[in-house]
């Protein structure tokens, strides 16, 4: 077990200022000469304005960031994306709008009048892209988890304009983790009203770009809507499952009250981590959809509690669905653990904050989509690779038991990535993960589903991000090509950060590209080739 007595981790929640323009990164090693394009990727970069902080992970002004690739040499650049939080944070020197973990206080400018009747106006919703980064039709755009993502230029970071969601469909959000099929169809989830007032989630389908090249956006439509478990609190949905055939909802504990959300904020200074609660007795249940029909499995898969961001990957076998994900046991909120003041404490305090918090696993579930009243009181999964279970009960139910694929006290395997383009919603073997050791993000990890064979890079005081696969142009194998990270290691090392490339083999260093800045944490990105 790796220890961080020394607290560099504290370097990734620094403010950093943006670049006027790209600077050359120092390559060690030699960068493949098939790698061509640009790493982009998303986080925060302003962890407070002026004298005021900001008190969550997610609360921090967008930062976005590129490594460019071009016949062996690297360019490294950052912009903040000019948000409406932004902009006016930085035209009134103070935080304006309420973010994630922080409260934004009314302008102390205005008149006790105006003020009264800012009250009324509802919550200004945030667009504080600093999640992930992802295409549509040939756009690219920044994006976190309300109804606002905004568009930004890949080449030269500059932001474009803010897009509103709920102009195109209908949905009071979307996740920051669409899923983009090979022909550039989008698909995405979000909370929405549903039939008389109840709650439900929206799944939306946004098409490729057609031939008219107009705005795929305003294509955009609803495919299927899952029900929600409680028509007042929806679930807090941060990824979902999709196959060529079936898309897989998983329905967490982790809710959020509505009448919170929608009562005046500014009356008792509350902000979104408020109105999370968790409830204690529904477990998780999982909902499946067909696809191309857009119709509702009536199957009822239930399995005891978990928090879920990130699905690993999901695929159909023989009448079942393999759902592999990053759990965290139990109904506690895992953002609870996120606000900066923890993540920044002493090692001995992180690790005492992380004792008591949820505890990770990476798991495979197997779903059983052909159900026989007959096999009552039977495990129906009979796939031979497997240890997952599924027993339909006597109230129709199927309750899952996982496979779990990696799991180590406090050791998480996530920010998952895989070979997407070519086995995404397919069998696959390998998926690459972020090792976060109490938090704190110290190893990347390359994992076998199938033998659950691992493959580790680590150096001591060294903080990698999230791993992006990278496949060869001419690969032959699932794992041929190379893993890019971002890399930040304050310790006595001439350089602050550096760009990681991996082989997706043996997860061997191949070449690394240092710059004289620090980078702040990044989530997620992509990689957009030349």
């Amino acid at each position: 077990r790796v220890e961080h007595p020394a607290g560099g981790y504290k370097k990734l929640f620094e403010t950093v200022e943006e670049l006027s323009s790209p600077v050359t990164a120092h390559v060690t090693g030699r960068i493949p000469t098939w790698l061509r394009g640009s790493l982009l990727r998303c986080g925060p970069g302003l962890f407070e304005v002026g004298a005021e902080p900001f008190y969550h992970l997610f609360d921090g002004q967008a930062l976005l960031h590129k490594f460019d690739f071009k016949e062996g040499h690297v360019t490294y650049h950052r912009r903040f994306v000019r948000t409406d939080a932004y902009v006016r944070a930085m035209t009134e020197k103070r935080i304006v709008i309420t973010e994630f973990g922080t409260y934004a206080y009314p302008d102390p400018c205005k008149n006790i009048f105006s003020r009264f009747f800012s009250y009324f106006k509802g919550v200004e919703v945030t667009d504080n892209a600093l999640v992930n980064v992802y295409p549509i039709g040939e756009d690219y755009y920044a994006c976190t988890e309300t109804n606002f993502i905004t568009k930004i230029n890949p080449d030269t970071l500059e932001t474009i304009k803010q897009v509103d969601l709920c102009k195109y469909v209908s949905v009071n959000g979307a996740t920051a983790h669409p899923h983009v099929e090979n022909d550039g169809t989008v698909y995405n989830i979000g909370n929405c009203f549903g039939k008389n007032f109840a709650l439900a989630y929206n799944i939306i389908r946004i098409p490729p770009l057609q031939a008219d090249k107009e705005d795929p956006m305003t294509k955009s439509e609803v495919v299927v809507q899952f029900p929600c478990s409680d028509r007042f609190k929806p679930s807090y949905v941060h990824s979902f499952g999709l196959t060529s055939n079936y898309i897989v909802f998983v329905e967490t504990p982790v809710k959020i009250n509505l009448l919170k959300f929608l009562s005046s904020w500014s009356l008792w200074g509350a902000n979104y981590m408020d109105c999370f609660e968790s409830n204690e007795t529904m477990g998780v249940w999982l909902h499946v959809a067909e696809k191309k029909k857009g119709r509702l499995l009536n199957i009822k898969y239930r399995t005891s509690a978990f928090n879920l961001f990130h699905h690993i990957n999901t695929y159909e076998d023989n009448g079942f669905l393999i759902v592999d994900l990053c759990t965290w046991k139990g109904f506690e909120f895992v953002y609870n653990y996120l606000y900066l003041a923890n993540l920044r404490a002493n090692w001995d305090e992180v690790k005492r904050q992380a004792e008591k918090a949820p505890q990770p696993e990476a798991r495979r579930y197997v779903l059983p989509l052909n159900i026989d009243k007959a096999d009552t009181g039977k495990n129906l999964v009979t796939l031979p690779y497997t240890t997952a279970t599924a027993t339909l009960r006597s109230d129709d139910t199927i309750w899952l038991e996982p496979e779990v694929i990696f799991s180590g006290p406090r050791h998480a395997f996530e920010f998952p990535q895989i070979n997407y383009k070519k086995y995404g919603g397919k069998p696959y073997t390998y998926t690459y993960g972020l090792g976060l050791n109490h938090f704190v993000p110290d190893r990347l990890c390359k994992l076998n589903v199938k033998t659950k064979e691992t493959w580790v890079w680590q150096e001591p005081d060294s903080y990698p991000s999230e791993p992006i696969f990278v496949s060869h142009p001419d690969a032959l194998e699932e794992d041929d090509g190379v893993v890019l990270s971002i890399v930040v290691s304050p310790g006595a090392g001439p350089k602050p950060a550096y760009l990681l490339i991996l082989s997706a083999k043996d997860m061997s260093e191949v070449a690394r590209a240092e710059v004289e800045v620090n980078i702040p944490v990044t989530f997620h990105g992509l990689f957009k080739r030349a």
